[in-house]
């Protein structure tokens, strides 16, 4: 009709969906309150019971049960420990036990995890069958499985002390585990510390600096002679001038058992294998994975530049599958830490078997425990984590420049 005033289609359009935009958003933010309430009233309640429970079993909230005593022993421990301690003391011998397998078992599952994976891409047949049949073993059996397996069908059945077997004359296994000679500090060790450190130093200076000229300049820099003199030379240098860094401690028979000398407990060598052979099994499909990533033209340009398979892998293949590689492998080695809490089975004192296993026991501060527990194990995590990102990240950055 003539004068009447019209809303065009698309305003018209724009106007409801901002009117049901807005009627949604409210209902949203409704919704989002209601669940925070909830949220809240379900911690208050867990709150109020536990603390109805811990005053009803006349258990004092808080950590001060840190400062009693233990009263119990510990078979490993990497500090000063006996049972007179308190359970701060626990706490501390459980976690450097913990760290301990953690990374030995990082080291060695990367070590055979690197070695597996090559051999599964190798052109032997027997070589890349026999890593293939690992891996598909090996990563197919539960993990305490292993563990028991090397712990009771392995290590188990060692002779006793008296019938141990001798490696060398020097170090002795048997099934309480393996003696090896104990090495003692004498006056010569801190300047003998301070020779390898600073070699080190130079070392890693020199080949930062050897792989900045190949790719600024395309000339490669040798540098192990001079690292292997470093290595080698100011070490040698520290023990003739200042003295003798240490002496060895030997282990001797005496009656039914070794006296002196360091012993490692077969719970310790049990886990460390279990969990670097499992964990390894992994690596190797990422390794494999990871060069396979890696286009066929570069290792074809390798070739012919006359590189041979081995040169080409370790400067060229291996260097760009570092970045696929990199990422799956902080994965794993997350894995390795946390599945190491299954030592409690076979006995080792690990955090858990220690402090979140005797201690709560003896204390009743789950609470607590768990708290403290759950916070370390992400703690090792978060640190983990942030370790390998600083590593790829200077890694690539380095190359890229």
């Amino acid at each position: 009709m003539p004068g009447e005033c019209r809303t065009p289609p698309l305003q018209l359009g724009h106007r409801l969906w901002r009117m049901t935009a807005g009627r949604a958003g409210g209902w949203g933010i409704l919704a989002q309150l209601l669940l925070l309430l909830v949220v809240v009233w379900l911690g208050y309640e867990i709150t109020s019971n536990a603390q109805a429970n811990l005053k009803a079993q006349r258990i004092a909230a808080g950590l001060g049960f840190l400062n009693n005593t233990a009263g119990f022993g510990v078979s490993q421990s990497l500090i000063a420990y006996d049972e007179s301690d308190t359970y701060l003391r626990v706490f501390a011998v459980g976690l450097l036990n913990t760290l301990l397998v953690s990374f030995i078992g990082c080291v060695l599952a990367t070590i055979i995890g690197f070695m597996v994976g090559l051999g599964r891409l190798s052109p032997n047949w027997l070589v890349a069958r026999l890593a293939g049949g690992y891996v598909e073993l090996i990563r197919n059996l539960p993990l305490l499985f292993q563990i028991l397996f090397w712990y009771l069908a392995v290590l188990g059945t060692l002779p006793g002390a008296r019938g141990s077997i001798s490696v060398f004359g020097v170090a002795f296994l048997n099934n309480r585990g393996v003696v090896v000679p104990r090495p003692v500090p004498l006056d010569g060790f801190a300047p003998f510390v301070v020779a390898i450190g600073l070699a080190l130093a130079v070392t890693v200076a020199m080949k930062i600096l050897a792989r900045r000229r190949l790719y600024q300049t395309g000339k490669p820099l040798r540098v192990w002679p001079w690292a292997l003199g470093l290595l080698v030379g100011l070490p040698a240098a520290s023990a003739v001038l200042g003295g003798a860094p240490f002496s060895f401690e030997q282990p001797e028979l005496r009656g039914f058992n070794f006296v002196g000398g360091t012993r490692l407990v077969p719970e310790l060598i049990a886990l460390v294998l279990a969990l670097s052979t499992y964990t390894a099994a992994f690596i190797a499909e990422i390794v494999r994975a990871g060069i396979q990533a890696v286009p066929k033209g570069q290792i074809e340009a390798a070739s012919a530049l006359g590189l041979r398979r081995g040169a080409a892998l370790r400067l060229i293949v291996v260097p760009q599958s570092l970045r696929v590689i990199l990422p799956p492998l902080t994965n794993q080695y997350l894995n390795l830490t946390k599945n190491s809490s299954l030592a409690v089975a076979i006995g080792y004192p690990d955090l858990v078997s220690v402090f979140a296993g005797t201690t709560l026991s003896q204390t009743g501060q789950a609470i607590e425990i768990i708290a403290i527990t759950m916070g370390v194990y992400l703690l090792i995590s978060l640190a983990t984590s942030a370790g390998m990102n600083l590593y790829n990240y200077y890694l690539f950055r380095n190359r890229s420049a």
